[in-house]
């Protein structure tokens, strides 16, 4: 794969990666809640999911959801009630303290897994994340060469601009945190969050 190849896909995913989406309010969310470290595990838990879509990208799989009215649908809506149900427990523990949203007494199986599978979860969950690769890294590869290396490449490119950005954001949520650290911030910001999942849910319940 030539390097303008790599760089092409760079200035066009970047914007994208830009945009505030679940992954950077779940950064937001995990930083106010808890810490710095927080905030690192969700941009890395991000970028692995981010893996698996060209995993899946790699091996056709996402061709056939994406190509599946119905397996789309499925996959739009398990996305959709994990954002939602985020939301919902970053909403309440505001109301009750400012611990960290993984002390909450129910929980998801894979919420052990603290900040990391948030992140996780929340892009293998993400259809957004799967179109990339269907749609926009295709633009990049080169006909008549084997696909894998290619995505490959495509892919470690996009998570490096995805994990600069997110661990950026990350200093900069633990800065101002450490500039107006108080139960009264931590509060507002856990509701603000908190709406914003549950908006982005129903975003992705309801997008066509």
């Amino acid at each position: 794969m030539q390097w303008q190849q790599v760089l092409g896909f760079v200035l066009a995913v970047t914007p994208l990666t830009l945009i505030p989406g679940t992954s950077f309010t779940l950064v937001t969310q995990r930083v106010i809640a808890g810490s710095r470290c927080d905030g690192v595990l969700v941009a890395f838990g991000s970028v692995c999911g981010l893996l698996v879509h060209a995993a899946f990208a790699a091996v056709g799989l996402s061709a056939l959801v994406m190509a599946s009215a119905r397996a789309l649908t499925v996959v739009k809506i398990l996305g959709a009630v994990y954002l939602i149900w985020l939301g919902v427990i970053t909403w309440r523990s505001a109301q009750h303290s400012p611990e960290p949203t993984d002390q909450v007494r129910w929980r998801l199986p894979w919420a052990r897994l603290g900040g990391f599978g948030q992140g996780l979860w929340s892009n293998v969950l993400n259809p957004k994340a799967s179109s990339v690769y269907l749609t926009l890294v295709p633009q990049f590869l080169a006909p008549g060469r084997p696909l894998a290396p290619q995505i490959a490449a495509l892919a470690v490119a996009h998570i490096a601009v995805v994990l600069v950005w997110l661990l950026f954001w990350t200093s900069v949520v633990a800065a101002a945190r450490r500039a107006v650290d108080t139960p009264q911030f931590r509060r507002g910001m856990s509701r603000l969050a908190g709406a914003a999942l549950i908006a982005l849910g129903v975003r992705t319940a309801t997008a066509r």
